[in-house]
């Protein structure tokens, strides 16, 4: 089942060095979901072709302007595109108050309903569920109440092993019962084992999305053992000061807790705008967690 995370915006604050705010956009089994939409995301979904005409479902961590400024205008083409069907919108309550002032005094109607689900950063809860998918929120240690994502993977059913089931001459209304792990019963009596007659489908694939944070002990039992972490690393710790002060977290840092909760790969974002070039915040990373990538934008990490 295809799980792929594509970076739309990876910059903190300000648009700089050709880097926007942040944005992520997840293709999950051919089904398209945003994570936050700071400004110029629209231009990074066209860039980088991501069709806002397949999103149903967004994410917003927080209300800082550089994870929701993008949203009100993505919201207006979505409108001016046609849109009709229901848009699922994950975000704290008072985005809708912002939302509706600036549609009211705009004077836009919009032919298609936002569904409002209200985070609450107090207390992780599952926001989404389908059938593929199950979403909960990470709620995290910023200046404003602010929430990650924590995506995962449903179990997918067991896979017939073709042959063997042919072999048996096994008819088509009991796949369905194989596909779940039960035996088979012949009509002469004989039982045959499930495991020799399908094999297990691929562990579930799980990603952590963890926007502005100081580091806090708090959320690394729910995201350890992922199979990705996305976490902010906005400053170098030679400015720990500063990130503390402003409840951020330093690419040394984003290390160690990639390390402390066993995640498979680390990719670091959010990056200040006094960074020009990031390799140094890389290396930093890297010291305390190989594993670790740049959150480049347009580029697709592939959870395998």
């Amino acid at each position: 089942m295809k799980f792929e995370v594509t970076i739309l915006g990876s910059s903190s604050a300000t648009p700089i060095f050709n880097r926007n705010p942040s944005a992520q956009a997840l293709n999950i089994n051919e089904h398209f979901y945003l994570v936050d939409c700071g400004e110029g995301t629209q231009q990074q979904m066209l860039r980088f072709d991501v069709k806002p005409s397949r999103i149903d479902h967004i994410f917003i961590s927080h209300l800082h302007g550089d994870h929701y400024l993008g949203l009100v205008g993505l919201l207006s083409s979505m409108h001016l595109n046609g849109r009709a069907r229901a848009l699922q919108l994950y975000c704290p309550p008072d985005l809708k108050e912002i939302i509706e002032m600036q549609l009211k005094y705009s004077e836009t109607t919009l032919q298609y309903e936002i569904v409002y689900h209200f985070t609450n950063p107090e207390t992780p809860e599952v926001i989404l569920e389908n059938a593929d998918i199950t979403v909960e929120t990470i709620p995290l240690d910023h200046r404003i109440p602010t929430t990650g994502f924590l995506f995962r993977q449903k179990r997918r059913l067991r896979k017939l092993i073709a042959d063997k089931v042919a072999k048996l001459n096994i008819p088509v209304e009991h796949y369905s019962s194989l596909k779940k792990g039960m035996d088979y019963t012949a009509e002469d009596g004989t039982v045959y084992k499930n495991e020799n007659l399908t094999v297990a489908s691929a562990e579930p694939k799980t990603y952590a999305y963890c926007s502005d944070t100081l580091y806090n002990a708090n959320y690394f039992k729910q995201i350890s053992n992922v199979d990705m972490l996305y976490h902010e690393a906005t400053f170098l710790h030679n400015m720990f000061e500063r990130a503390r002060v402003t409840h951020h977290t330093t690419a040394l840092q984003a290390g160690r807790i990639a390390t402390l909760t066993n995640v498979k790969k680390l990719i670091i974002g959010h990056f200040s705008a006094r960074y020009k070039t990031l390799n140094e915040l890389l290396d930093e990373a890297r010291a305390s967690f190989p594993d670790t990538e740049l959150a480049l934008e347009g580029k697709t990490f592939i959870i395998e």
